[in-house]
């Protein structure tokens, strides 16, 4: 069974920054899609950041766009979150998921596309 491990997560002041790393448990994590979602207490699930297999392509809710990056390490079966410009709005906890070839992209935003999600990890900005 695939396993994904989040870590990173903590307390940080608004415009501060932080970088939550998945590790995957998979030797064919190379040829699977990624994406972060977060969750805030008493919400439903939102798309955070997608990246296709090789790290070629990117997309990012407009939220986020413009302060955060996602990016992978296929050779450390890792996929990275790189939060700038916290903002207490982005507190929630963070889970990462694993979409299994073949990935449809049109797909990405929605939670349903992948098939194995980590355990979250949660991120906390103060005001």
């Amino acid at each position: 069974q695939v396993q994904l491990a989040e870590s990173g997560g903590g307390l940080v002041q608004a415009g501060g920054s932080l970088r939550l790393s998945c590790v995957v448990s998979e030797r064919t994590f190379g040829g699977s899609a990624m994406a972060w979602f977060r969750q805030a207490p008493g919400k439903e699930r939102d798309f955070v950041a997608h990246i296709n297999w090789n790290g070629t392509y990117t997309h990012y809710a407009d939220s986020v766009k413009g302060r955060f990056t996602i990016s992978r390490d296929i050779a450390k079966n890792t996929v990275y979150l790189h939060m700038g410009n916290l903002k207490p709005a982005d507190t929630a906890v963070y889970f990462c998921a694993q979409g299994p070839p073949p990935f449809v992209r049109s797909r990405s935003t929605n939670p349903t596309a992948y098939a194995n999600w980590g355990q979250g990890t949660q991120v906390t900005v103060s005001s």
